[in-house]
């Protein structure tokens, strides 16, 4: 410490030009900043860790529109060098590293890399709450479980004090509506980017909640309700949220708003009205959102449409009414599926879908029960993703209980799946078809099923096909 200035330094280790910038960072740099502490950030996005980015492969499987970000992609060598001459120069009196588990291998390297600077490691997020082992690791010294705002604060003043520090267990929950305003000056001007349908928006971020009142099976909302109680759920209220979003826009001058929300539709009527007819007079930037199927009434959608909304998502996910209730614990119908989209289509509001195929006891029946879903609306994107057994989740637990995934086993990226032994499919045949999904979705009118089957094949003809098929989506679909 110089003085008495606190120096923490938070390493964010991001899968490769994914550039949704995390509010989780941007919360905790504002609350330690709040508590006078100095924090500097170091950011792996833009750095050359895998192959082929996140948003490349979706191009490729025509889930985005070919764009330029414009921005230089470092290779993994200077990676670390940056950060070593980041620690030297900058000289922290503490590391913290926020981890999912996607991203556990790629930050136990870069803590490996920075461990002749002796300085003590915390490390937090969701990865680290389902994996308290890795307070075993020798780069690792303290581990944050849940929110991690007043935890750090904590740890910081025991380490000024010379005390040591043993944690308290799980915090109560933090009353987000005290926190301080979202802090994105930590990250640089590039970070601000995002593609939205070929086009380059500077688009800012908003935390409107933080939870969500569903319990999907493939996701850790179940557990972490479960470790906090009902009240893990909570919404700001619209006066805070303008007042932050109106600050966060004098500041940064964006073109676009990212309302961060797992499912912002939720909220109850007379509050969403409240929230968004004040946005559209004081705010009046366009924003995008997302909700649950269930949730996109006529009168929501109006309300979307005539407050700014110019794009909105929702989870179809699943295309089986009986397999989306039993193994992913959705329980709604095909029927009210198809009226939100069609209700949204009505409006000329702009929509995506996201869909989920991969699960264990999946057939090629019950995929194609999901294709032909979609092939009964019209949305912008048809996104399909690999079903990814998360820890915390129902279906990991399920997986390792039937003996279809190894205890341990990491995770890859949501599009290319997991380890796990499939009962009645090829993780190759699952691929194919996410790869032929929106061509299926989109032409499946023009070409015969067979025809387009040919080009799930990952052999030269195959992939000669999906070439010729993808060049002919793009001219009918990307003008």
């Amino acid at each position: 410490m110089q003085g008495n200035k606190f120096k923490v330094l938070l390493i964010y280790p991001n899968c490769m030009m994914m550039n949704l910038l995390p509010s989780s960072i941007a919360s905790l740099s504002a609350y330690l900043k709040h508590n006078g502490i100095e924090v500097e950030l170091f950011d792996t996005t833009f750095y050359q860790t895998e192959e082929e980015s996140f948003d490349d492969k979706k191009v490729k499987l025509l889930q985005v529109k070919p764009f330029d970000l414009g921005v230089e992609i470092k290779s993994e060598k200077e990676m670390y060098e940056d950060l070593m001459g980041m620690v030297n120069d900058y000289k922290p009196d503490l590391i913290g590293i926020s981890l999912v588990e996607d991203t556990i291998p790629l930050g136990l390297k870069l803590l490996e890399s920075v461990r002749e600077y002796d300085c003590p490691v915390i490390a937090g997020g969701v990865g680290i709450t389902f994996s308290p082992e890795l307070l075993q690791e020798e780069d690792v010294d303290f581990i944050c479980m849940g929110e991690g705002e007043e935890v750090f604060v904590d740890l910081v003043r025991h380490i000024q004090k010379g005390l040591v520090w043993f944690g308290l267990g799980l915090r109560p929950l933090i009353d987000i509506n005290t926190l301080p305003f979202l802090d994105f000056d930590i990250f640089g001007e590039d970070r601000l980017k995002r593609p939205m349908h070929g086009a380059i928006k500077r688009m800012i971020h908003i935390e409107v909640d933080r939870g969500c009142p569903y319990s999907c099976s493939y996701c850790a909302a179940d557990k972490l309700k479960g470790m906090y109680g009902s009240k893990y759920y909570r919404r700001k209220t619209p006066d805070r949220v303008i007042a932050e979003l109106y600050h966060l826009k004098l500041k940064h001058n964006p073109d676009y708003v990212d309302i961060n929300s797992e499912t912002f539709l939720a909220r109850p009527y007379e509050d969403l009205k409240g929230l968004l007819t004040r946005y559209r007079k004081m705010i009046g930037i366009p924003y995008w959102c997302q909700g649950r199927p269930e949730t996109f009434s006529e009168e929501k959608i109006k309300l979307l449409k005539a407050t700014g909304c110019s794009d909105t998502q929702m989870g179809i996910e699943h295309g089986n009414e009986e397999f989306r209730r039993k193994y992913l614990h959705r329980n709604m119908t095909n029927e009210t599926i198809l009226k939100s989209c069609h209700l949204l289509e009505e409006y000329k509001l702009p929509y995506s879908v996201n869909n989920i195929i991969g699960w264990p006891d999946e057939t090629r029946e019950l995929v194609f029960d999901t294709v032909n879903l979609n092939k009964q609306i019209n949305p912008k994107t048809h996104n399909c993703y690999m079903m990814t057994p998360y820890k915390g989740s129902w279906i990991y637990d399920y997986c390792v209980s039937e003996g279809l995934l190894e205890v341990g086993s990491r995770t890859q990226q949501a599009l290319t799946g997991s380890d796990i032994k499939y009962r009645y499919m090829t993780k190759e045949e699952f691929l194919g078809i996410q790869r032929c999904f929106s061509i299926y979705a989109k032409m499946g009118h023009i070409y015969m099923g067979s025809t387009i089957a040919r080009a799930e094949k990952f052999s030269d003809f195959g992939n000669k096909m999906f070439n010729l098929l993808s060049e002919e989506y793009r001219e009918k679909y990307y003008s």
